[in-house]
């Protein structure tokens, strides 16, 4: 997968001078031969309080936007919205993203770890499933473990914008009891400890977590 283009919107769409969102310079941590991809879930409280979920994919991010989260229930199946690629930089983001400014609003990092592919695991063979609309894969994460599949069912070629689904896969790894998916208003920061509340009352805007 090509992440020239993707990292070109995900820059076009932000002002560096305004907002401390890292810029997508060139990192050597894309490169890590023998360790596994990393994953990120960021809960952005913009316009609308959503979900982000990332996949390290040939050096960038892969990302997509879950309204309702991801969820450890098989029964399941959440939609997810692509987006921009971000750079690897943007899995340790949590901050204020400053008024004005794309994406406006507070972030936090409900959960990071790392993930394998299912399937083949030749290095390429992970972005050649997700091109062709269907891949999985198993988190561990702090919060999120065991295995996912993403699956494209409209492709956004008909003027639709393009939707997958984000589902659990049936494993020991699958929500037993409470919440599916936590409420992002009591959520807690895997990084830090703190809800989007906390983050929004201590964080100059602009001046994110790193």
């Amino acid at each position: 997968m090509n992440d020239t283009d993707g990292l070109a919107r995900y820059r076009a769409k932000r002002h560096f001078d305004r907002t401390d969102e890292p810029p997508d310079e060139p990192t050597a941590e894309g490169d890590r031969p023998g360790e596994e991809p990393s994953f990120v879930v960021q809960i952005h409280d913009a316009s609308t309080t959503h979900f982000d979920f990332r996949l390290e994919v040939d050096g960038v991010l892969k990302s997509w936007s879950v309204p309702k989260g991801p969820s450890d229930d098989p029964h399941d199946k959440r939609l997810a919205v692509p987006t921009e690629d971000h750079p690897l930089e943007y899995r340790e983001y949590e901050g204020v993203i400053p008024g004005g400014q794309y994406g406006a609003g507070t972030v936090i990092v409900w959960d990071q770890g790392t993930y394998r592919p299912l399937k083949d695991t030749d290095p390429g063979a992970f972005a050649r499933a997700l091109e062709r609309g269907h891949a999985s894969f198993r988190l561990n994460g702090t919060k999120l473990r065991g295995g996912y599949a993403l699956t494209r069912f409209r492709s956004g070629d008909d003027g639709a914008r393009e939707a997958w689904l984000l589902v659990k896969e049936n494993d020991a790894g699958g929500a037993r009891h409470g919440r599916a998916t936590p409420d992002p208003r009591r959520a807690r920061s895997a990084r830090t400890g703190r809800t989007l509340r906390q983050v929004a009352r201590e964080d100059v805007p602009g001046r994110g977590v790193r």
